[in-house]
């Protein structure tokens, strides 16, 4: 049920550098910031337009708010147009953990409910799951993906019973950059009477989207991480069925005008990240959309095939078209919470690299991202100094 090729290709030739993509950011050059995925980073341009908005606020306060929630419903309009959304059905938040506990909390779950979930799921995402449950007498479901499954859609699938109410999935999983929330998954449970809750966090700029042709009830995905935003800036979709019984988090002035305002206007919140996100689209737009997505996906799978052949690490399977690429650690190595911070601080201090380690039984998962200002040498200095580091007297080491 892959939407997207999934493949174990082998390494080939770096893509060539977007050129002066590396000078748009303020990034420290003595880093190898291999962790895009994590946080993202705001380009320069970006940044000084919400610093503008920022001064424009408080050169008039008054004026500004009042004016703040038709600028936000403006900056809604633009960020609509990366989706192919209505923006009557689009939100404006701040990141996908509120966006996901505003689907949850919409959702009329009973007693005897279950809420579907996976084991690669974004662990803040899964507890919000959790704790709607357990407001509501319902259960959380966790759906085992095996770390080597070539479609895990079967796994998702054989875990839904005539209890499950709603399912949680990834478009785009954190810890092991695996699609989840395929099209065909998605319309399969809505044939089951399973309301969808698509975590995109990683969508927005990293692959087209077409929410015409994405059908989960709930789509929600972070602009501040590939698509250049400010942090935090979010998007919420809302499919027509569900719109008027959308919940916000918190009351305002804005709550009886319903969904998306009820949502979006929070009082005298930061909106300038909200503001400055069509800035940040026009970036995008002038680099390219579709060379970026190359280029990223190029060098991630460059990077991961390193990792494979010279530092000794396990290979997963793939998505193509993904910025980020995951590889198994040994055993012994991040297989607990513990263990994980220990092994980043490590990388960092001795390789000068930033990644991501995300803890799994029988050896964690590293995983490396790429960016426009990443380049080929800084994932040849992991995969040189990794192996080294994870043979002994160094990792594993104990909790």
């Amino acid at each position: 049920m892959c939407s997207v090729k999934c493949h174990t290709a082998t390494a080939g030739e770096p893509p060539e550098p977007i050129v002066d993509a590396a000078g748009l950011f303020d990034l420290d050059p003595t880093v190898a910031h291999l962790n895009h995925g994590s946080y993202g980073t705001v380009p320069r341009e970006v940044a000084a337009a919400q610093q503008a908005l920022r001064r424009e606020q408080e050169a008039d306060p008054d004026g500004f708010f009042l004016t703040a929630p038709a600028r936000v419903a403006e900056a809604r309009r633009a960020v609509a147009g990366l989706f192919g959304a209505d923006p009557a059905g689009l939100a404006l938040l701040t990141n996908v953990t509120e966006a996901a506990a505003v689907a949850l909390d919409s959702i009329p779950f009973e007693p005897g409910d279950e809420i579907l979930v996976t084991d690669h799921g974004y662990g803040v995402v899964n507890l919000a799951a959790e704790r709607r449950a357990a407001e509501c007498g319902a259960t959380v479901r966790v759906a085992a993906v095996p770390l080597d499954a070539a479609d895990p859609a079967e796994a998702v699938l054989a875990a839904v019973t005539d209890r499950t109410r709603a399912a949680v999935l990834d478009r785009i999983t954190s810890p092991t950059a695996r699609e989840i929330a395929t099209p065909a998954l998605l319309r399969a449970l809505a044939d089951r009477g399973v309301t969808t809750l698509v975590d995109a966090a990683h969508a927005p700029g990293m692959l087209p989207v077409d929410l015409a042709v994405e059908p989960a009830d709930f789509w929600f995905g972070n602009l501040h991480k590939w698509a250049f935003a400010p942090r935090p800036t979010a998007v919420l979709a809302v499919s027509a069925a569900w719109r008027e019984r959308v919940r916000p988090l918190t009351y305002s002035w804005e709550h009886g005008g319903g969904f998306p305002g009820n949502v979006e206007w929070r009082g005298t919140a930061d909106y300038t990240g909200w503001l400055a996100a069509p800035a940040a689209l026009a970036l995008l737009e002038r680099l390219g959309p579709e060379r970026v997505r190359e280029h990223n996906a190029r060098l991630a799978e460059y990077g991961r095939r390193l990792l494979v052949e010279h530092a000794g690490l396990g290979e997963l399977p793939t998505t193509a078209g993904v910025s980020m690429a995951a590889v198994r650690l040994p055993a012994g190595v991040a297989e607990t919470e513990e263990q994980v911070r220990p092994l980043m601080a490590e990388v960092l201090a001795k390789l000068g690299t930033r990644v991501a380690v995300r803890p799994w039984p029988g050896g964690g998962v590293l995983r490396i991202s790429a960016q426009v200002y990443n380049r080929p040498a800084e994932y040849r200095r992991l995969a040189e100094g990794l192996g080294a580091l994870l043979t002994p007297p160094g990792w594993p080491r104990s909790a």
